[in-house]
């Protein structure tokens, strides 16, 4: 064990942040104030102390705080250092254990210490023995990898416990706090093992350090051994290319960095783009992430991100129209608003408007109508009109939301949505979409694309329409959206209702003369490979085709009629059967293309006229296709074998079978005063039928027909044959609203009906029929049943009770 000896009297000299421990010789600067008055004190205490060299107490200083031991140093040299600074040498020869302060020569601090006996038991215990090995093979090791040769030999000499552990001051990764703790430890051995456990947790870190620096090396020797071999693998790639005479384009496509710096992209696009090029460029060859980079890369950059179309419109507003009006006959409701939002448009463009909140003036209209009456071709022609790029987009059957808004990129073959693949097919911003049969979008498990529309047909939103393919904003409040559809109701009330509602109705027979004359003939007969002076299609043979050979709302039937005429007259020529030129007249349509398959009422004979016998009366209804004629068959039961009641058939819905039930209940309870038997229908069971019963029908519009049959079957009255009606009907006998006006009268007009009866309440709709189908037909506004049997019952020519 350790223990003091004699008291000393020694000069401090302090170390700041520093340790020496005995044994170690160390060089200090004496321009340092405190150290040059130590070594001065000792230097002046020295005679009269009778040492041979003056001593000094190093003691170390940490933050102002003098340790509680100090080594006792002998200044070995005074000289200069190497820098040429004047310095001292000195060793340190033992622990002093420090006392009180005291006083002595010179500006030093002075201190009384007491010598601290270090030495190690004789001879080593086995123990102690094991642990001087152990520490001279964690030493040896040490400074072996620091290739400290000489060091290991001087180390291996050392036999004195003490000695050895002291000499781990010289480590220069030991701290000053680890220093000090060697230095307080007074035992030899217990100070051995402190040094040897510090530098086996040096070693130990040390070994970790060089495995994680071997990891890094490694993968970089791998990087970089890959990135050689790309290299060398490219250079080949080319020298084969130039052999096969191939130009370095293919380079300059593969270069997608270059690409994506050269593309006139938006900033955000450009940003999420350069990103995909360093995956890119971080991905192998064989990674198949790389192809789906490749693709996304190439979809970005073939879109037309900052292409825009300049619209011919904004500048000839009246050219516009101009070219509206020769491609298409009627239609004036939509040509109006085209009209108006081009000039809108004009005008904000003049005033420097274009942009207003990040959102140009598009627009989305919704043109529904019946087939064929030249919805998706007037997309065609308000392209042309706007000189704009034109993209039809169909919808009719898509029940997968992804076909509206794109594949997420994780799936395999993931592709962008219909409207991504429209404006990249436009190679513009601002095309016009026609979004084609948008009432027949299905939805089913894969979700529900009419949902997905929402986002893009709303102007308030479609400025940042993000693709689930592309993830990056894209513009488009620039587009023209024209949506089309047959049936209103199957559109969904939230994606109507972000659309500008435009119907087309249907035209009239005057409208259809004109586009057979100006578009179907001349586009059947290059079909039919004739000239236009071969053959020639007179105004009567026109008009009798529209009216008697077709029967429709659009004109679709009416080509097919045209060319069928135009395919006969064609072989005819060529089995030399005919001459051209050939003019076809009206009389000549039997014997090229038959009888008429739609022949007026009014062109019959009266006795073949469905209304010819009581209890038949004509309605009016709008289906899929346009306006019809519905005829309304009435019939009573023979009281001794019909029950009571009321018999429905034709196909009927709820609301239909509803209102027969109220007309059957209006009779009965108003039929003294309309002068009709109605105690028939008490024991008697009434029949109501409409034909053409494998047609389903539905709605209120046909109550004052069923009414007018009962009280037509009833009175022995025959309804008018020229006389059709609409209307709702309620147990008061009031008339009420009902819709699609401008189809039914319409289809009115095409079965030769003279005159209709409507409610009161739909006569401002009668603004949208075309003026010369109001000159044809006498229309009566009515409120009330008994104005529609006044109107539409002929005078009774027998006695009502010889009727009943």
């Amino acid at each position: 064990m350790a223990s003091t000896s004699t008291p000393l009297t020694l000069p401090v000299l302090p170390l700041d942040d520093e340790v020496v421990l005995p044994g170690m010789v160390v060089p200090l600067d004496l321009s340092d104030n405190e150290v040059r008055a130590a070594v001065e004190a000792a230097q002046a205490a020295a005679p009269s102390s009778g040492a041979s060299k003056p001593t000094v107490l190093l003691v170390p200083r940490i933050d102002g705080s003098y340790a509680g031991t100090g080594v006792l140093g002998t200044v070995e040299q005074v000289g200069r250092l190497s820098d040429g600074d004047p310095g001292a040498l000195i060793r340190g020869r033992g622990r002093v254990k420090i006392g009180a302060g005291t006083t002595g020569p010179g500006a030093a601090l002075w201190v009384e210490g007491a010598r601290i006996d270090e030495s190690a038991p004789e001879p080593l215990p086995g123990s102690v023995a094991d642990l001087v090995k152990e520490y001279k093979a964690l030493a040896t090791s040490w400074l072996k990898k620091r290739g400290a040769w000489q060091v290991v030999d001087r180390v291996q000499q050392i036999d004195d416990v003490s000695q050895l552990a002291d000499n781990s001051g010289y480590s220069p990764f030991l701290t000053t706090t680890q220093k000090i703790e060697l230095l307080e430890t007074a035992d030899p051995v217990a100070r051995l093992q402190l040094a040897a456990e510090q530098l086996r947790e040096h070693l130990a870190e040390q070994d970790v350090a060089e495995a994680i620096a071997k990891d890094v090396q490694e993968g970089v020797d791998k990087q970089q051994r890959e990135f050689l071999l790309r290299r060398q693998l490219e250079a080949v790639r080319k020298e084969l290319r130039e052999l096969d005479g191939a130009t370095d384009a293919a380079d300059e496509s593969d270069d997608y960095r270059t690409r994506v710096e050269a593309a006139d992209l938006p900033e955000k696009v450009r940003e999420a783009a350069l990103k995909e090029v360093e995956k890119l460029e971080r991905s192998s060859d064989q990674s198949p992430e790389g192809s789906w980079i490749r693709t996304w890369l190439d979809t970005v950059l073939e879109l037309p991100w900052n292409e825009r179309t300049d619209d011919t419109a904004e500048h000839d507003i009246q050219g516009a129209k101009a070219i509206l009006d020769a491609e298409h006959a009627g239609l004036q409701d939509v040509k109006e608003r085209i009209t108006e939002y081009l000039a809108v448009r004009k005008r904000r463009a003049d005033r420097g408007l274009g942009v207003v909140g990040g959102r140009r003036g598009g627009a989305v209209l919704a043109l529904v109508g019946p087939p064929g009456v030249g919805k998706t071709s007037l997309g065609e022609s308000v392209a042309h009109a706007m000189g704009r790029k034109f993209v039809r987009v169909a919808l009719g059957g898509v029940r997968d939301e992804a076909e509206i808004r794109g594949h997420r990129r994780t799936y395999v073959g993931a592709l962008p949505g219909r409207i991504v693949r429209a404006i990249k097919e436009a190679g513009s911003m601002n095309p016009v979409v026609l979004l084609d049969e948008i009432d027949k979008v299905g939805s089913d498990f894969r979700g529900d694309p009419a949902a997905a529309l929402l986002e893009v047909l709303d102007p308030a939103q479609n400025h940042t329409f993000r693709d689930h393919y592309l993830e990056v904003e894209l513009d488009l409040s620039d587009v023209v959206f024209l949506a089309t559809a047959n049936v209103l109701e199957a559109i969904p009330e939230a994606l109507l209702d972000r659309m500008e509602l435009v119907r087309l109705d249907g035209y009239t027979e005057d409208e259809k003369v004109v586009i057979a004359r100006d578009h179907l003939l001349p586009r059947q007969l290059e079909r039919a490979g004739l000239e236009s002076g071969e053959v020639t299609l007179d105004e009567s043979a026109l008009r009798r085709l529209a009216g008697e050979y077709t029967r429709e709302a659009g004109v679709r039937n009416l080509e097919r009629s045209v060319a069928r005429l135009l395919r006969k007259v064609a072989s005819q020529h060529e089995l030399g059967e005919r001459e051209l030129p050939f003019t076809i007249g009206a009389e000549q349509l039997r014997g090229l293309i038959g009888r008429p398959h739609h022949v007026p009422e009014s062109a019959q004979d009266p006795a073949e006229r469905r209304t010819a016998v009581p209890g038949v009366a004509t309605g009016l209804a709008v289906t899929g296709a346009g306006g019809d004629v519905l005829f309304v068959e009435a019939s009573l039961a023979d009281p001794e074998t019909g029950a009571a009641g009321l018999t429905l058939t034709g196909q009927l819905g709820d609301v239909m079978k509803e209102s027969a039930q109220i007309a059957l209940s209006f009779l009965r309870s108003h039929g003294a005063e309309l002068e009709l038997p109605v105690a028939d229908l008490k024991d008697r069971g009434a029949h109501i039928h409409f034909p053409a019963g494998a047609v389903p029908k539905d709605g209120p519009s046909a109550g004052i027909t069923m009414t007018t049959a009962l009280a037509s079957l009833l009175s022995g009255r025959q309804v008018r044959t020229d006389v059709a009606m609409t209307g709702e009907v309620s147990l008061t006998g009031r008339v009420l609203p009902i819709g699609g006006l401008k189809q039914k009268l319409l289809a009115a007009h095409r079965a030769g009906i003279t005159t209709v009866v409507i409610p009161k309440r739909n006569e401002a709709d009668l603004d949208d029929v075309p003026a010369e189908i109001l000159e044809r037909l006498e229309v009566h506004p009515v409120t009330d049943v008994r104005q529609v049997l006044e109107i539409a019952l002929s005078p009774a020519e027998v006695p009502v009770a010889a009727a009943a």
